[in-house]
C-alpha cells in the first residue's frame, strides 16, 4: 500500500476552490455557491492527472486575520490541509484582483515552506489573461491563468502540480523480528 501525494486547494472565501476540485475530479463532489462560508471542513478527493494519482483537499475560504468564531475555525482547516500537503495549489481571482487576504495567505505558505503553485481563476477570456499578472507581486512564481468553470488553463496548472509531486513510496511496514533474545 502507498501513500498518495497531497494537493491542497487554498485561498480567500469564494475565489472558485470548489468549483476547481469538482473540475479536477470530473464530478460535482464540492458543493458551489456565491455564498461565503459553504465549505468549512476538509474534503479528501483521489485525483488523476497524466497518469499520476494524488489525493486532492478542499478548503474553505482562508480568512487570515479571523481570531474567533466560524471564520477562525475554517481557516484552521485550512491550515491544517496545508500541513499535509506535498503541494499547494493557491486560487485567486482576477474578478476580485489582488486582496489583501491573497497578500497575507502568500505570507502564510511562505513559512509554511511547501511547494506553492499559483493560480489565478476567473480569466475566462484566453486572448486576455493580462490580469494574472498583477499576482507576480505575492512573490509565489508564475501566476497560472485559469478559469475553474470553463476548464481553461487547467491541464497546463495540472502539468505543474503533478511535476511538483513526490513520487508515492510504499508505506513501511515493519517486520518482527524472526527471534528474540532475552537477557
Amino acid at each position: 500500500m502507498s501513500r498518495l501525494p497531497v494537493v491542497a486547494v487554498v485561498g480567500a472565501p469564494n475565489v472558485g476552490k470548489s468549483s476547481l476540485v469538482n473540475r479536477i475530479v470530473r464530478r460535482r463532489n464540492a458543493v458551489v455557491s456565491e455564498r461565503p462560508g459553504t465549505t468549512r471542513d476538509r474534503a479528501y478527493n483521489r485525483a488523476e492527472w497524466a497518469g499520476r494519482e494524488f489525493t486532492l483537499v478542499d478548503t474553505g475560504g482562508m480568512e487570515p486575520r479571523a481570531k474567533v468564531g466560524l471564520e477562525a475555525l475554517v481557516t484552521l482547516q485550512a491550515r491544517v490541509a496545508v500541513e499535509e500537503a506535498d503541494v499547494v495549489l493557491h486560487l485567486t481571482d482576477a474578478r476580485l484582483g489582488l486582496t489583501e487576504a491573497d497578500d497575507v495567505i502568500a505570507g502564510e505558505l511562505r513559512r509554511a515552506r511547501t511547494k506553492v503553485v499559483l493560480a489565478v481563476n476567473k480569466l475566462d477570456n484566453p486572448a486576455d489573461d493580462t490580469e494574472r499578472h498583477r499576482f507576480y507581486s505575492l512573490g509565489e512564481g508564475e501566476p497560472y491563468a485559469i478559469s475553474a468553470v470553463h476548464g481553461l488553463g487547467v491541464g497546463d496548472l495540472l502539468d505543474v502540480v503533478v511535476s511538483l509531486l513526490p513520487r508515492s513510496e510504499p508505506e513501511s511496514e515493519v517486520e518482527p523480528p524472526a527471534f528474540a533474545i532475552v537477557g
